[in-house]
């Protein structure tokens, strides 16, 4: 029996979907060939499109679907060799249906370990095959705070910081949070943080760095959890972000120590 070529991939909040189909696309090695064409797409994320952001800067040759973008998506399919499609805690598994009009596909579950035993759960109910995942024991969040960021600049430092608070309850009961942000010397930086697990250090993008004014590409936070406090959240954030006249003298001094380094 042929495998379809399109995976669709669910799971629980923090168990590592995105991570699974990166190693899938690491581990194929098959989108670095012309001869290939890759699809990914994850609905339901809106105007904070951070796990697409992150895939399209890691693998450039795939090609990445949005919102809003599902009619070129369906007919990108027939041409296409391997198709992704993650499907975030916003949708139940069941809508992809609907959405790939009835096509054949294989459902991979992502899931903690500790429910390995649990076969009547629904996720281990609707796909065949089952991996575990990150060892998280998340409840079903009850606020989800998302912030697109596009064209702000964030202090580096204030970032750390900012972070370090996300994490450790500063804003409330925070249980999955990750953000895509430029940084005031010019880099892309990707972070997350899966409770209870460590946060991940700050990590770049594979992006040219922006050195002329504000960034034209996307940039966003996602913060879910419980008892969320969503207005100094905001404030906080805001009060990170550069302005005008910060960001051109930080892209100034930038290109100073770029061209003295070319020089040496």
């Amino acid at each position: 029996m042929t495998t379809p070529k399109i995976t669709v991939v669910a799971g629980t909040l923090g168990s590592g979907k995105t991570t699974w189909i990166f190693q899938q696309l690491v581990a194929s090695d098959n989108y670095k060939s012309p001869y290939d064409k890759t699809l990914y797409f994850s609905p339901g994320t809106g105007k904070v499109p951070i796990d697409q952001t992150r895939i399209a800067s890691e693998f450039p040759p795939i090609k990445v679907f949005q919102d809003g973008q599902e009619a070129e998506f369906l007919s990108q399919i027939q041409f296409a060799d391997t198709v992704y499609i993650e499907v975030g805690l916003y949708l139940e598994p069941t809508a992809i249906v609907k959405i790939l009009n009835n096509q054949p596909y294989h459902a991979i579950a992502v899931l903690p370990p500790h429910l390995k035993d649990n076969k009547d759960s629904p996720l281990s109910q609707w796909a065949p095959d089952v991996v575990y995942g990150a060892p998280v024991n998340i409840d079903n969040p009850t606020q989800i705070w998302r912030v697109p960021l596009s064209g702000e600049v964030i202090d580096e430092d204030s970032l750390v910081e900012f972070w370090y608070e996300v994490t450790n309850g500063a804003y409330g009961n925070v249980t999955r949070a990750k953000g895509i942000f430029d940084v005031n010397d010019g880099r892309s930086i990707y972070t997350e943080y899966v409770a209870p697990l460590p946060p991940t250090g700050l990590l770049e993008l594979d992006l040219t760095r922006n050195l002329e004014g504000r960034p034209k590409r996307f940039s966003g936070l996602e913060v879910v959890g419980s008892n969320l406090d969503e207005v100094t959240l905001g404030q906080t954030l805001q009060d990170c972000l550069l302005s005008e006249a910060a960001i051109g003298q930080y892209q100034q001094q930038v290109k100073q120590v770029l061209l003295e380094g070319i020089q040496e």
